[in-house]
């Protein structure tokens, strides 16, 4: 083989190569996150979840498959996992709800750019505060005494104060839908942004009703947001267990306050195996999302 065109071969591959090495620079701050904050983290604790306790916090390096064993044979973590779902589900359904009228409304209903974008920034304000203090809120508003009772009282609705306001699943879920509605809102709102108004006009302009827009047009093209919040809303549904302490009184629990209570008592490996057993549910979870919506695709256009 000539000289040249060997030399041709090795440029060619030096210029091939050079776009991946810059693809692992571009990459390479964000690997020094996640492998220290996130990666090790993950691998200490599904290392733990196979060791045994000594009983005093202490951890026995024998390999050992009984944490999963009495996880996953406890009536109460079944029970605990059915009532997290239920919460997850609850709050994605109200927050998709609300969430999708309001951006929906500042999409299409709101005609100047400008003041959607202001009436956008007013819904944020509230969550500017914190998660704790917008869930506290609540109390004095659906207590027995409350704002809520007291409006139902004065009014003849009820004769006696409704105690199913507080402490209870109800409070759990209004608190999480007050909470968490913006993380819909914000994705929905972008994905709608996205639509041209004149494909709508046409479609109306053609006779399709506004009944068949919104299935045909409008809800198809805005499924990327929908998923991004649903990931959103889910997840912190299901990794949060400080809500469901506060607003059911005790009357509830959650998986993560499970492994909370295992941590509480030393019981390092149980409470790891709890904890890699629900982020294999989240897994799934977010896998199944993912099938609906190639969310990486709709981001980069």
């Amino acid at each position: 083989m000539p000289f040249r065109e060997i030399q041709n071969e090795v440029q060619s591959g030096q210029v091939m190569q050079r776009p991946n090495l810059s693809a692992w620079l571009y990459v390479t701050p964000l690997m020094l996150v996640l492998v220290p904050f996130f990666l090790l983290p993950t691998l200490v604790v599904l290392v733990a979840s196979f060791f045994e306790t000594d009983g005093f916090g202490g951890l026995l390096p024998t390999f050992t498959l009984s944490n999963y064993v009495d996880v996953l044979t406890s009536m109460q973590t079944f029970l605990l996992y059915v009532t997290t779902l239920k919460f997850a589900i609850l709050t994605w359904l109200f927050t998709l709800i609300i969430g999708f009228l309001v951006a929906y409304f500042l999409v299409f209903h709101v005609k100047n750019q400008l003041l959607a974008i202001g009436l956008f920034l007013v819904c944020t304000i509230p969550f500017w505060t914190s998660n704790i203090i917008r869930m506290i809120s609540w109390i004095p508003l659906l207590g027995k005494e409350g704002l809520v009772n007291s409006t139902l009282l004065g009014i003849g609705v009820i004769r006696e104060p409704l105690e199913v306001l507080l402490y209870s699943g109800l409070a759990v879920v209004i608190a999480y839908v007050h909470q968490l509605t913006i993380f819909m809102v914000v994705p929905i709102f972008n994905s709608l942004a996205r639509i041209d108004k004149r494909v709508v006009e046409a479609a109306l302009d053609a006779g399709a009703s506004r009944l068949d827009v919104m299935r045909y047009i409008i809800i198809p093209m805005s499924k990327s947001g929908i998923a991004l919040g649903s990931t959103f809303v889910i997840s912190i549904v299901m990794g949060d267990f400080f809500v469901v302490k506060v607003m059911s009184g005790g009357g509830s629990a959650s998986v993560v306050s499970a492994f909370y209570e295992n941590v509480g008592v030393l019981q390092y490996p149980i409470a790891a195996a709890s904890a890699v057993l629900l982020t294999l549910v989240l897994i799934v979870m977010m896998a199944l999302i993912l099938r609906v919506v190639d969310i990486r695709r709709e981001i980069t256009q």
